[in-house]
């Protein structure tokens, strides 16, 4: 009966020991967050998704999936209900959700980001009455679709890679290859061309700057020296400007000269160039007739001892009728 006691009480200890470890296991391990529930449905493939995955926003764990199902309403859809922290910001306007994946290993999780621009109206609610969030195609659902769009691109660019790289374009490239071998050796014979030059004229002439330097030098020296000498021409021409311009000065005196000219020109046309007129007019009176009387002489010289004939009358000899006058 002893060991039977002794047995009785060693299990109901270890019994004992063993719910208190499950007990604080439990309270050690129980979350104290508080958590918001939406849902969110789509038409993709979750595949990888699982209960208890976890939820991020931003890259930051706030939540878990709590439940996979079918939607109700929407036939053919998933439904997939998570728990999110409350202090994470997430609305059902402003968020949307997403499936990443974690590398390899093929395990998906919710990611939760910001929706821009946000929704105007919350999506209407299922039957459990919890909110709802827009979920949107996974970056490799989209690249699933566009799978067979890819590959018949890429059988295009090989076709035509194929076509670029026929006999005919390998017969292209290759004249084009020896072409450019040419234009390397034009420009290899080309660049020591320039070099040569370089070495027998530039290097002469850059030797030469110096020289040239000074010379340069000099002559601006020179038309400084000029201009000083201008300057001082200037100043001497305004000195005598202004020397002429005081009362008394030349160009004074010049304008009474000129003034004296002008009275005396005035007397002259006024007084002596009258008389000086009078005087040739009788100097011309006087020579006409002195040439009438030499004529006289020439065609009558013994006029000058017997006197002038008589003048024929009418009806004589010699007899000129006088013109009429009008």
């Amino acid at each position: 009966m002893e060991n039977k006691s002794h047995a009785m009480a060693a299990g109901s200890f270890v019994l004992c020991l063993l719910a208190l470890l499950i007990g604080l296991t439990l309270w050690l391990t129980r979350d104290r967050n508080d958590y918001r529930e939406f849902e969110m449905t789509t038409e993709e493939a979750i595949s990888g998704l699982q209960n208890q995955a976890t939820v991020r926003y931003k890259g930051v764990a706030v939540g878990k999936v709590t439940l996979i199902t079918f939607d109700d309403l929407n036939k053919g859809q998933v439904l997939i209900r998570i728990a999110v922290d409350s202090k994470a910001p997430v609305t059902p306007t402003g968020t949307y959700g997403t499936l990443g994946y974690q590398g390899v290993t093929g395990l998906a999780y919710v990611q939760l980001d910001d929706l821009v621009p946000p929704l105007k109206e919350a999506l209407p609610r299922g039957e459990s009455d919890i909110p709802r969030l827009l979920m949107k195609a996974s970056q490799l659902n989209v690249l699933a679709d566009q799978g067979m769009n890819i590959l018949t691109r890429v059988d295009e660019a090989t076709a035509r890679i194929n076509q670029l790289l026929g006999d005919a374009n390998q017969e292209r490239f290759s004249q084009l290859l020896e072409n450019l071998a040419q234009a390397a050796g034009n420009v290899s014979a080309t660049t020591r061309a320039i070099n040569t030059t370089l070495h027998d004229k530039v290097a002469p002439a850059v030797q030469e700057f110096p020289a040239l330097a000074e010379d340069a030098r000099k002559a601006m020296q020179a038309l400084t020296q000029a201009g000083t000498e201008a300057a001082h021409l200037v100043r001497d021409v305004r000195q005598m400007t202004q020397a002429a311009q005081q009362p008394g000065g030349a160009l004074e005196q010049v304008v009474n000269s000129a003034q004296s000219m002008a009275r005396a020109a005035e007397r002259f046309d006024r007084s002596t160039l009258p008389s000086i007129n009078q005087a040739a007019d009788d100097v011309s009176t006087a020579a006409r007739q002195l040439g009438g009387a030499a004529s006289s002489f020439g065609a009558n010289p013994q006029a000058l001892i017997f006197g002038s004939p008589n003048v024929p009358g009418p009806g004589e000899p010699g007899f000129v009728a006088p013109a009429s006058g009008r």
